[in-house]
């Protein structure tokens, strides 16, 4: 693969090693799940959230006929994964860009379709562990969460500016958070004595607006933080559009795997997936036609779950929801 514009040369990373800042999740089900699809020379692989390249690292050496595009917004990931994955030389293509800028970026670098696709969606370690990202409510930060830092709007941003309305149905819509009435009101008020501009003003803010008898349901700002983060990074959106671009070039025998780890987001997956899988054939059509047939089929039932091994040595694994295609037809078959 040649370089271009939109192929990137990352910061270093600093002398971070990124194998000791993440875990990746159910690694080896997701290298099992890929790999029969990336053993042909010249086989590719579309890392679309490559994070810290822990599960990139896996599959390349486990394919080794496998060239890898990796994609992420966060410079810095890409600087630590660069680093992680420097010993595959020119297998390796990396991406600045959001995964939902899958097809353009395909186009840009002359690949037409790819054998295998991995999303690891939310948010990263990396970004979670460093207070200054502003995405945890347990460390006080600037309130910021943009998994790039370069450009679009903060959380505070957001706080400032969206009305009561709107904040209360982003809370409900993006956290699913009861009290989303109650909290909006508060941070409305709040905000109109003095800014919210950290995340520790923030959570002031909502352990004081929860009620006495709800204080023992888990962190108040769990939710609200969740909600704040998929706004600000567009998240649920991005998903939306690139999941279908990523199906559409996958070759005939290529596959597709998601770790999701909110219920939005599973859901989009699953009816996605769903609707690839399902013949389209008429109601009461005595012959299934070859056009009618499926274009994917499931990989596995439902949805996978990490271990409860997996779960002791990395809490962060318990919410994730794997669900994996292959595809089986060209759409123009």
């Amino acid at each position: 693969m040649t370089e271009n514009s939109q192929t990137t040369r990352p910061e270093s990373g600093g002398e971070r090693d990124p194998a000791s800042l993440h875990t990746p999740v159910l690694l080896e089900r997701c290298v099992e799940l890929l790999a029969p699809a990336l053993q042909a020379p010249g086989s590719i692989y579309v890392d679309a959230t490559l994070g810290m390249g822990g599960h990139s690292e896996a599959v390349l050496d486990r394919c080794p006929n496998a060239r890898l595009v990796g994609f992420d917004r966060d410079s810095e990931a890409l600087g630590l994964a660069a680093r992680r994955l420097a010993r595959f030389g020119d297998r390796v293509t990396l991406v600045h860009a959001v995964y939902d800028e899958f097809e353009s970026s395909l186009d840009k670098l002359g690949i037409d379709t790819v054998d295998a696709v991995l999303f690891d969606l939310g948010v990263s370690s990396l970004q979670l562990d460093e207070a200054s990202r502003g995405f945890s409510y347990i460390q006080d930060a600037p309130l910021d969460m943009r998994m790039d830092a370069t450009k679009g709007v903060t959380a505070a941003e957001i706080v400032a500016s969206y009305g009561e309305e709107e904040l209360k149905q982003l809370f409900y819509r993006y956290g699913d958070e009861k009290l989303a009435p109650r909290y909006a009101s508060w941070i409305v008020r709040e905000r109109a004595q003095s800014p919210i501009e950290t995340t520790g003003q923030l959570v002031d803010v909502l352990q004081r607006a929860t009620p006495a008898a709800k204080r023992d349901a888990g962190h108040p700002a769990k939710r609200v933080f969740q909600a704040l983060r998929i706004e600000v990074n567009a998240e649920l959106g991005a998903l939306e559009r690139a999941l279908p671009q990523a199906l559409n070039r996958v070759a005939v025998g290529g596959r597709v795997v998601v770790e999701a780890y909110q219920s939005l987001e599973d859901r989009f997956v699953k009816r996605l997936f769903e609707t690839k899988t399902t013949s389209t054939a008429p109601s009461g059509l005595p012959v299934e036609l070859p056009e009618h047939k499926p274009e994917f089929q499931r990989l596995v039932r439902g949805a996978e779950r990490a271990g409860a091994d997996e779960g002791e040595i990395n809490p962060r694994a318990l919410p994730v929801r794997l669900r994996a295609v292959a595809r089986v037809r060209s759409p123009r078959a």
